[in-house]
Order: C-alpha cells, then sequence, then structure tokens
C-alpha cells in the first residue's frame, strides 16, 4: 500500500499536530522543516505526532490538502451564485491566483513537480483537494448563469480550466522561471481583468 494513501490515525491532537505543522513548512518549507521543530510548535511529543503520521511526506500531504481545501472554500464562497459573470469571476480568479502566488502555494507546485514520478499520487491529492473543487463550483456557477442567458458554454468544465489557465498568464511563467518573485496588487489585478475580458469575449452571450 502506498503511504500517502494509508488510512491517517486521528485523535483529539490531530489538528494541532496539523496547525503546527502547517507553520513550520511554511517558515521552513519540506526539505528544511525537522520533525522535532513540528513537534515543538505543535506542543505534542515526537511520539504523538509519528503516532498520526509515521513518515513527514504524508504530514506534509495532509498539511497541503487541507491548505488547498481551505483556499478552495474560500475561493467558492466569493462564487455569488446570482451575481454578474464579470463580477464572480474577478473575484474568484483573485483569490485562485493570489494562492498559487503565495508562499505556500509555491511549495506545494514545487513538491508537486519534484516528486511526481516518486510519488504521482501527491499531485493526484493536491488537485482534487483544491483546483477540482473550484472548477465544480464554477460549472455549478456556469450552468446558472447560461439558464439566465449571460453566458454561452458548451464544454464547462473545459472553460473553467480555460479561465484558470487565463489567470496564470505572465505571472506564473514569471514565478516558475525565477523572472520575478513577487507582484503588486496592480499587477495582478491587470491579468485577472485581462482573463474575464478575453473569457467574457468568447463565452459571454
Amino acid at each position: 500500500m502506498n503511504m500517502l494513501d494509508q488510512t491517517i490515525k486521528k485523535g483529539r491532537k490531530f489538528d494541532q499536530v496539523l496547525t503546527g505543522a502547517r507553520a513550520v513548512f511554511l517558515a521552513d518549507g519540506f526539505e528544511g522543516a525537522s520533525v522535532d521543530e513540528i513537534a515543538k510548535v505543535a506542543g505534542v511529543s515526537k511520539a504523538t505526532l509519528y503516532s498520526y503520521f509515521p513518515d513527514k511526506r504524508v504530514l506534509f500531504s495532509e498539511v497541503a490538502k487541507a491548505e488547498c481545501r481551505r483556499q478552495a472554500d474560500t475561493a467558492i464562497a466569493q462564487i455569488d451564485m446570482a451575481g454578474r459573470p464579470e463580477t464572480v469571476l474577478f473575484a474568484a480568479g483573485s483569490h485562485l491566483i493570489r494562492f498559487f502566488l503565495s508562499d505556500f502555494g509555491q511549495r506545494v507546485f514545487r513538491i508537486c513537480v519534484a516528486e511526481t514520478e516518486r510519488f504521482p499520487e501527491l499531485g493526484r491529492q493536491f488537485y482534487e483537494s483544491g483546483p477540482a473543487v473550484v472548477e465544480a463550483a464554477l460549472v455549478g456557477y456556469f450552468d446558472l448563469a447560461m439558464a439566465r442567458g449571460e453566458l454561452k458554454i458548451q464544454d464547462q468544465p473545459l472553460a473553467a480550466h480555460q479561465f484558470s489557465e487565463l489567470c496564470k498568464a505572465e505571472l506564473f511563467p514569471k514565478l516558475v522561471f525565477g523572472v520575478q518573485t513577487s507582484f503588486s496588487g496592480a499587477e495582478v489585478d491587470r491579468v485577472i481583468g485581462g482573463a474575464v475580458d478575453m473569457f467574457m469575449a468568447r463565452y459571454g452571450a
């Protein structure tokens, strides 16, 4: 059985361990984070930590899944099912890309890329916990907006992916290749605004 697919034991200090691990991973990254420091910050013994997570990779996977899900839930909360597409897409796209550009989002992406050959399920779990959840919510919104005559889309899942990729234009390549490591709010808003404009030019009714 793959270690990332094993059943994780949960107890009363489970959330406490996750909170401490999140803080350490954000501060030190995956490689720099030590089990000793995680246990110290979480306020638990190493024995307690290992009883929940026998491997640091499993712990990171659980922290990342929880964070991706939290970010996805926040993005979904900004999807007003009765709102106009321009407003809803800008809000959802803004949250989505700012997570990708965050320190944690970058670390999740790099870990997935670095470990994809040895642990392909790592990326799958992250994807299903975050991007796939947002995609499903956008598809649900598209259906309602189409019923109102605001959008005209034949392949809603594809359209959701296209919008996500449009929001990464210019920003993500520069980040991944180290051309630019941080972006101003105006730079991010410019790309998201362009993504919304292009999306509406193709799919606006």
